[in-house]
């Protein structure tokens, strides 16, 4: 047996002659575990908001989008766009056309970004799982265009799931000069009628600007015939997306760009990223000054042991054992700390996904989800653990050394 860990043990669990050691000791464990429980909670938090958010954009976005990588728009019929296209891993490829425009509706206007799409977007994305009203999702009838306008954009605007009329869209000609004795020359206007129906995504990025139609409707107001902004492509069940990514990326070279659904949404999820990291950096932080109890109890231990280190040198015990006895204890001490703290922090996490003790607010439904959902990451829970440790490890080691040159002397 390790003989300077099994004397730092025998001190870690035996009774002092002065009982504050214990106590102190006790404290330095209980420090380390609250701020290890809290690393635990909080990351777990930020994990569980970051996958809420995933799933939200699921029903919108889909799993692999092709964009330029210069400019906004490309040839449709781009044989590099053929080619992956014809893959056989690609269950469902739908062309898009988006851009911005200025909406109309009863004197009521905003900025929206019109979405045109193909007949075959139902399929692809999850969007019937999303709308609200009495008609049905569909983008046009014979020469009908039919625009499905995100909730909130339908509040500013007043018209509800379902209107009456036309709704206005405006955008700029991309062609000639604007004659400024008729600015309205310079606008290409079209219409839209109601399907019925509006989308809520739950995200005010989506709800608040976006307007889906036909492909061919925003290809005739944006002036973009024969073009695309990007392909949107669904796999077939069972297909590897990294593969497959991998597969298209590599088809594509350097003229498109490949996004999966966290690629397409990269801001939101970087700044939920930064956030996490440096909630870490502040709790470790708090960790490290937990951790000066510990200095605390080794200095009142090794004033206590003096007798003991005389005791353990004439046994034959160096120096440099004996300064590894305060080591170990340290270490120890930071260790069970850790463990503790992790293991309450998975049990109140744990709770809060079973029962939602921890509520967003007071009344029901004000909140996409009524309770701060929580998601356990083992990854992080290993962080966290390494963390400790080594903050424990650092926060003892040149404290002993120096208590152990000056007391044991």
């Amino acid at each position: 047996m390790n003989f300077p860990f099994f004397i730092a043990r025998r001190y870690l669990f035996s009774k002092k002659s002065t009982h504050a050691i214990n106590v102190i000791s006790a404290i330095s464990v209980i420090g380390v575990a609250v701020a290890t429980m809290a690393l635990v909670i909080v990351l777990s938090v930020f994990n569980g908001f970051h996958d809420l958010v995933a799933t939200l954009f699921t029903s919108f976005d889909p799993q692999l989008e092709i964009v330029p990588a210069m400019g906004k728009t490309a040839l449709s019929d781009d044989p590099v766009l053929t080619q992956i296209r014809q893959l056989p891993e690609v269950d469902i490829a739908t062309e898009c056309v988006e851009d911005q425009a200025l909406a109309m509706f009863n004197g009521k206007q905003a900025m929206v970004k019109i979405k045109g799409v193909d007949d075959n977007f139902a399929e692809l994305s999850h969007i019937n799982d999303i709308l609200t009203g009495d008609g049905s999702f569909q983008l046009h009838a014979a020469n009908l265009q039919y625009g499905t306008l995100g909730i909130r954009l339908a509040m500013d605007l007043g018209t509800g799931s379902r209107w009456d009329g036309y709704l206005k869209v405006y955008a700029p000609k991309k062609e000639g000069q604007l004659d400024m004795t008729n600015p309205a020359d310079g606008f290409v206007v079209d219409s839209l009628l109601s399907p019925g129906v509006i989308f809520s995504v739950k995200q005010a990025k989506y709800d608040k600007n976006y307007i889906i139609t036909s492909i061919a409707f925003a290809r005739n107001l944006f002036g973009q015939q024969g073009m695309l902004s990007a392909l949107e492509l669904r796999l077939k069940s069972g297909s590897d997306l990294e593969a497959v990514k991998a597969k298209i990326s590599k088809i594509a070279g350097d003229k498109y760009r490949v996004l999966d659904r966290f690629e397409q949404q990269e801001d939101t999820f970087k700044i939920m990223s930064v956030e996490k990291i440096i909630a870490y950096i502040f709790l470790t932080f708090i960790l490290i000054i937990a951790c000066f109890n510990i200095i605390g109890s080794l200095s009142m231990l090794i004033i206590d042991k003096k007798n003991d280190v005389v005791t353990l040198r004439n046994l034959g015990a160096s120096d440099k054992q004996i300064v590894r006895v305060f080591l170990f204890e340290g270490r120890m001490i930071a260790v069970i700390g850790a463990v503790i703290g992790i293991g309450i922090g998975l049990l109140l996490c744990l709770l809060q996904q079973q029962y939602g003790f921890v509520r967003l607010g007071d009344s029901e439904g004000s909140f996409i989800v009524d309770s701060y959902p929580v998601s356990v990451h083992y990854i992080d829970v290993l962080l966290i653990f390494i963390t400790v440790v080594t903050v424990g490890w650092l926060a003892v080691w040149y404290p002993v050394r120096y208590l152990s040159k000056r007391l044991l002397n």
